[in-house]
């Protein structure tokens, strides 16, 4: 009898899956965790993908206008991190084009070597990556002297006040922030907690810790609205429905219109004042 002979073992191929968008860099998907190294999907991952698709169908249309508008296009990510965000935009959205840059902005040397190396396997040309606090990277040679569009996502406490002042030197047209661990605010709530009981009944607000820490945290994104304002952005403030891993989810958009509102500046001073805040006029009453 003829010995049957075992057929020759196929090597698996990472499977077609409906949720990745056409001409997306599987090898970037990979390196982001949100394949496989097999190139499959799992439970995880699916809600990573719908995250990212989430956030970047907020930003789209911005950069699209920008484009369009201008011919050229510069966004600069400040606590860039392994620049996941940076990674994203230029993939779905620059890499088909010949024009515009990405800037990754982060102080950790290690994570910015990184992202260099990544760029370089991708071939993502026009990606930069800075290792650079924010008031270097405002003086930076190695960036344009304006930016069209700043983002900081999850950084974290004054890092995304860092982002605001760099926008404001850049002559930002657009800035997308989801801020995180706003801490500083509360700080100073809990350090002026006894005094402000003899000023305000509304020191009540804040009396109890879990209070300060979450009161802290949402009058932290209101004044920096307020400056925003102040600065002649329209703010616009959702939520990131969906990403269910983070309770940070907050997103603040301004657009540049140059008409700054009127009253912003006047009601920041007014809530410093009347909250007993007044050591945090240098960060947002400028």
């Amino acid at each position: 009898m003829a010995k049957k002979t075992k057929p020759a073992a196929v090597e698996a191929k990472p499977a077609v899956h409906p949720e990745i968008r056409p001409g997306q860099s599987i090898e970037l998907l990979k390196e982001l965790h949100i394949l496989t190294r097999e190139g499959q999907l799992n439970q995880d991952s699916r809600r990573k993908l719908k995250q990212v698709y989430h956030l970047y169908q907020f930003i789209e249309p911005l950069l699209a206008e920008v484009l369009a508008e201008t011919g050229s296009l510069s966004l600069a990510d400040h606590g860039a991190g392994k620049s996941y965000l940076g990674f994203i935009l230029y993939d779905l959205f620059l890499k088909a084009k010949d024009v515009g840059t990405v800037f990754g902005i982060e102080t950790r040397a290690e994570l910015v070597e990184r992202s260099r190396v990544l760029a370089g396997q991708l071939d993502f040309p026009r990606m930069r990556f800075l290792d650079v606090s924010v008031e270097e990277s405002t003086r930076s040679a190695e960036l344009p002297e304006r930016i069209d569009v700043v983002t900081a996502l999850h950084a974290c406490n004054t890092a995304t006040d860092d982002a605001i002042q760099f926008a404001f030197a850049k002559d930002a047209r657009f800035l997308v922030l989801v801020p995180c661990c706003q801490a500083e605010v509360a700080s100073v709530l809990r350090h002026n907690k006894n005094a402000s009981f003899g000023l305000t009944p509304l020191s009540e607000i804040w009396r109890h810790p879990i209070h300060t820490r979450e009161f802290g945290s949402q009058l932290t994104n209101v004044l920096r609205c307020l400056q925003l304002e102040a600065h002649g952005y329209q703010v616009t403030v959702t939520e990131l429905v969906g990403w269910e891993h983070s309770m940070k989810n907050e997103l603040i958009i301004a657009r540049r219109t140059g008409v700054p509102r009127k009253n912003a500046m006047e009601r920041i001073e007014k809530i410093l004042d009347e909250l007993n805040l007044n050591e945090l006029r240098s960060r947002f009453a400028c």
